[in-house]
């Protein structure tokens, strides 16, 4: 892509990609050609799961995300209610994306994380945040409320913190972050946020890439769900079947051999 495109990615020969948000000029915030080809960088990573094992997502310059721009937001105000439903439905759309990627996703945050940005983070399965990043659930400050951003925040930091910062947009800086568990992760720098990210790309590229994605699917299928007969029962199978697998077969060959699996460079 070229660098002068809203959204960047760039895939290395060690199957790592990174997807850059690029309008620094606009604090890397969303507008509609944004959030669409975010939505197309991301249909083509799940598609090409043999390339691409790890997904990296960071802004371009100092600011990861700054949530709508106000440009794009003005603009909605004049749309009639049709349009604005298809509005919110794209970045519904983009997001369900980066939630449901089948490669592990990592979120590299650095000065502010605001509104659909702090959604993006939300998305991720793992963040990692520089220690003077600034979050904020604003839309009640606009007469809005962070709808499409709400399933994917509401999973990372539970109800009862979603419902106060929703309903206050109070601002907090990472290491709040980290104590309601919207990010994992803190550090002092970009250069420990560098080696942080180093860091859990080598224990994703430890583990299997099959079984990532499906480690993630359990994860979502079991939460929120009563521990039944029927849970287990089905959960006895997935193991089963991965046991059965080749990833499976292999790890626990390459554990008995006391060697590394083959999905370890």
């Amino acid at each position: 892509m070229s660098d002068t495109q809203p959204v960047l990615l760039d895939v290395t020969p060690g199957e790592l990609a990174v997807v850059t948000i690029n309008r620094p000029e606009k604090k890397n915030a969303f507008d509609r050609e944004t959030i669409n080809q975010l939505a197309e960088t991301l249909d083509l990573l799940a598609k090409n799961t043999d390339e691409v094992r790890i997904v990296m997502l960071r802004g371009a310059g100092d600011i990861f995300c700054a949530g709508g721009d106000l440009n794009w937001m003005k603009n909605a105000a004049g749309y009639t209610r049709e349009q604005n439903i298809e509005d919110a439905e794209a970045l519904a759309g983009m997001l369900y994306k980066l939630f449901h990627l089948p490669q592990l996703t990592i979120a590299l945050v650095t000065g502010a994380a605001m509104g659909g940005g702090s959604g993006l983070v939300a998305a991720c399965d793992v963040a990692i945040a520089v220690k003077n990043t600034k979050f904020s659930f604003s839309e009640v400050k606009l007469g809005l409320t962070p709808a499409t951003i709400s399933p994917f925040v509401v999973r990372a930091i539970g109800p009862r913190w979603a419902k106060a910062l929703f309903a206050t947009a109070e601002s907090f800086d990472a290491q709040f972050a980290h104590l309601i568990g919207l990010v994992q992760y803190v550090v002092s720098d970009t250069a420990e946020l560098d080696e942080m990210a180093e860091y859990v790309a080598k224990l994703g590229f430890g583990a299997a890439p099959g079984a990532i994605a499906d480690a993630k699917k359990l994860v979502d299928d079991v939460f929120e769900h009563d521990i039944s007969h029927g849970l287990m029962g089905d959960l006895a199978k997935r193991i089963a079947n991965r046991r059965a697998s080749e990833e499976g077969q292999e790890g626990l060959s390459a554990f008995l051999e006391k060697r590394k699996p083959d999905w370890v460079g």
